[in-house]
């Protein structure tokens, strides 16, 4: 694993009716504080690539469908600098990824139809806090 991301495996409690899918808790594994939940759409095929964010901690977790996440670490202090991470999650296999400042993260709609994506992000959106850089610019194979 990539230093200092956490896969935290979440609950899925059954019940009549539909399913309780947990989330997070002020004192889990990864909460660095709240500043926004949002979720993002990715369509089935659909690559999203590459953002990094200079202060933001992510904690993604997908409720619908299935989702490739990956990380990269171009950190000079890293021990796990130049490594790639690939990470599945999907309702089957249930976590939540915690993603630290400064690592490259980029991912893909694996399941058909729409694939929900929900960050609860510790700090409030700002755009001058990440960047942006082509799908192209970082090599990594997608297929």
């Amino acid at each position: 694993m990539i230093e200092g991301v956490k896969l935290i495996p979440l609950k899925v409690v059954p019940t009549e009716g539909g399913d309780v899918l947990h989330g997070m808790k002020a004192n889990d594994d990864g909460y660095d504080g709240f500043g926004e939940a949002y979720f993002s759409i990715v369509e089935y095929g659909a690559v999203k690539a590459w953002k990094r964010h200079r202060k933001m901690t992510l904690n993604l977790i997908v409720p619908h469908g299935s989702i490739e996440f990956v990380i990269h670490d171009d950190r000079d202090d890293s021990k796990t600098k130049g490594l790639f991470e690939s990470i599945k999650i999907s309702r089957d296999n249930y976590y939540r990824l915690s993603i630290p400042p400064m690592l490259w993260l980029g991912f893909k709609g694996c399941s058909e139809g729409q694939n929900i994506l929900l960050n609860i992000a510790n700090i409030p959106h700002d755009p001058n806090e990440a960047e942006n850089m082509n799908k192209s610019e970082i090599e990594y194979n997608w297929e």
